[in-house]
C-alpha cells in the first residue's frame, strides 16, 4: 500500500495547527508535518520534502511571501504546490500571493472541506504533470532506440537497404498501430491519432508482440523494419 501524500503546514497559531492537522489526518488520506515558523518549515523540508505546503502569510520574522520566494528560488521546490492561509481576504492581497507563486489562496476563517478539496486538486495536477514527464522520457528513449535501429539497418540515410517481405499477416488496424509505434508514438498519442481508446491500442500492441514474437517496442520496430512490415 502506497504512503499517503506528505503535507507541510506552516502557521504560528498553535490552535490552528492542531485543528487543521487533525482534520487532514482524520481519514489517513494525508500525512501532515507542522511547523511554527518558516525557518522551522525549511529545516523539515531539508530532511523530508513534502508533496504540498500549506502556509500562513502573516508570520513573525519570515513572512509567507518570503518563505515562498525562498522555495521558488530552490530548484528542488520550484514546482511544489503551495496554498496560502491568511486572515487577509482583499483582492490586492490575493494578487500579491499569486504573483509570488502560490497555487491557491484561502482566507481565514475557512471551511476544512474546501481546504481538502484544494489539496486534492493540486496533488492530482502535480501527479498528472509527473506522469506526462515520465511519458516524455519514455518516448525520448524509444525514439533514440528507433533511430539507432534505422542507422544500423540503413546507414546515415536512416533507410533499410535490404528487407525481406515477411509472411506475417496484419489487419489494417494492426498495420496502422505498427506504423505509429515505428514513429516512436506512445499509446496515448496513437489512440488520439486513430480516434480510439488507449485500451484498444494496448490490445493491438499485444497482438503485434504475439505475431512477431517480440517483447518490447524497440524489438518490435527492429523486427518490422528488417522484414519490410513498416517504413
Amino acid at each position: 500500500m502506497s504512503e499517503p501524500p506528505k503535507l507541510l503546514l506552516v502557521d504560528d497559531e498553535p490552535g490552528l495547527r492542531i485543528a487543521v492537522q487533525a482534520y487532514l489526518e482524520d481519514d489517513d488520506e494525508f500525512s501532515v508535518q507542522v511547523a511554527a515558523s518558516a525557518d522551522e518549515a525549511w529545516a523539515l523540508m531539508e530532511k523530508s520534502p513534502p508533496d504540498l505546503v500549506i502556509s500562513d502569510i502573516m508570520m513573525p520574522q519570515v513572512s509567507g511571501y518570503q518563505f515562498l520566494d525562498r522555495l521558488r528560488a530552490d530548484p528542488r521546490f520550484q514546482a511544489l504546490p503551495v496554498i496560502f492561509l491568511t486572515a487577509r481576504g482583499m483582492t490586492a492581497d490575493r494578487i500579491v500571493g499569486y504573483e509570488a507563486g502560490c497555487d491557491a489562496y484561502l482566507p481565514k476563517p475557512f471551511e476544512p472541506e474546501e481546504l481538502v478539496a484544494i489539496v486534492r486538486n493540486l496533488l492530482a495536477r502535480r501527479n498528472a504533470a509527473a506522469a506526462t514527464d515520465s511519458d516524455n522520457i519514455k518516448l525520448e528513449q524509444i525514439e533514440r532506440g528507433i533511430k539507432e535501429i534505422l542507422v544500423t539497418l540503413g546507414g546515415a540515410s536512416g533507410l533499410p537497404q535490404t528487407v525481406a517481405k515477411s509472411e506475417i499477416e496484419l489487419t489494417p488496424r494492426e498495420q496502422s498501430v505498427l506504423d505509429l509505434v515505428a514513429k516512436g508514438l506512445m499509446n496515448k498519442e496513437i489512440a488520439r491519432q486513430l480516434n480510439t481508446s488507449v485500451r484498444n491500442v494496448e490490445k493491438y500492441v499485444s497482438r503485434l508482440f504475439g505475431k512477431t514474437g517480440t517483447y518490447s517496442r524497440t524489438e518490435l520496430v527492429r523486427f518490422a523494419l528488417e522484414r519490410g512490415l513498416t517504413h
